[in-house]
């Protein structure tokens, strides 16, 4: 699959791109198809120059903008780059029926737990005679 990208060549602290056209899994500075112009933003006001024709010829053959690209191409007249302005996320959505299943095993493995404790485990319990315990021998001595 082919992509446009911006590819960059300024120095430290002075950035400058080319708009190239590559493979999409090519290295950004690796090898190019074609060099479709440059975009400078350090510059007062920001320089972006591309060839128009060749823009819309590789967008009808497939190839496609990459997102910060396709904002720079629709301030400069391009229509329907509004699909490629957002980068796709990785996040994996859950379905329902997932959801319920991931929440029904963790209040299973709960009470397994508690049983498995032996009373050696166990926090030892301190033996202090109740209130309750110690009337009924006084009133019996008594």
């Amino acid at each position: 699959m082919l992509k446009l990208k911006l590819s960059r060549i300024g120095k430290k602290s002075q950035p400058s791109f080319r708009v190239i056209v590559q493979e999409k899994s090519a290295a950004v500075k690796g090898e190019f198809l074609e060099e479709l112009g440059y975009y400078k933003p350090i510059t007062n006001p920001k320089e972006f120059k591309i060839n128009s024709e060749r823009v819309k010829h590789w967008l009808s053959v497939g190839a496609q903008p990459s997102p910060s690209l396709a904002v720079l191409l629709k301030k400069d007249g391009f229509s329907d780059m509004v699909k490629y302005e957002t980068r796709p996320t990785k996040k994996s959505k859950k379905k329902k029926g997932q959801e319920e299943e991931a929440a029904k095993p963790v209040a299973q493995k709960a009470p397994e737990k508690v049983a498995e404790k032996s009373p050696e485990e166990a926090a030892p319990v301190a033996e202090t005679p109740s209130p309750a315990a110690e009337a009924p021998a006084e009133q019996q001595a008594a």
